[in-house]
């Protein structure tokens, strides 16, 4: 059965208050403390919205391949691109894509959304006001193809 198209419980989350993993060392301590088996539904934005969660497997590959994407791609000596709503329990990890990070505050008219999103449960619909590049669309491509899913 396909889950509606907006989650109040997931929307609340997302808009509220996130706290962010500012340094590398931060984040890598974070995915250790992140349960792949707990339920993530694996959400990248400009793609097909998840409709039941991933299995440990593909979370923990997830988990090792964005985390590699961030380093190679975000050429800072923090972090700082990583949200989480608790950074011990995360229910909902937002993590923004380094080549589209426009400005977090808004200022610029339109809200940044996050290239990826994990969530403990069924993400509402986030539709991107910008078209995702065609190198983001294959890389979550690649991963899926890595993990055997289509």
């Amino acid at each position: 059965m396909p889950h509606p198209e907006q989650n109040p419980e997931f929307d609340a989350l997302f808009d509220g208050m996130l706290y962010s993993l500012l340094s590398w060392q931060q984040l890598a301590e974070f995915w250790q403390r992140v349960d792949p088996s707990a339920g993530w539904y694996l959400y990248a934005l400009g793609e097909d919205r998840p409709e039941s969660p991933a299995d440990a497997e593909h979370v923990g590959s997830f988990i090792r391949e964005i985390d590699a994407l961030l380093h190679k791609d975000h050429h800072e000596d923090y972090c700082g691109i990583v949200y989480a709503d608790d950074l011990e329990h995360p229910r909902l990890i937002k993590i923004y894509d380094p080549n589209h990070l426009g400005s977090s505050c808004g200022s610029i008219g339109y809200r940044v959304l996050p290239g990826w999103v994990m969530s403990l449960m069924p993400p509402s619909d986030l539709s991107p006001s910008h078209l995702v590049p065609q190198n983001r669309r294959r890389w979550w491509q690649g991963f899926l193809d890595s993990i055997g899913v289509h």
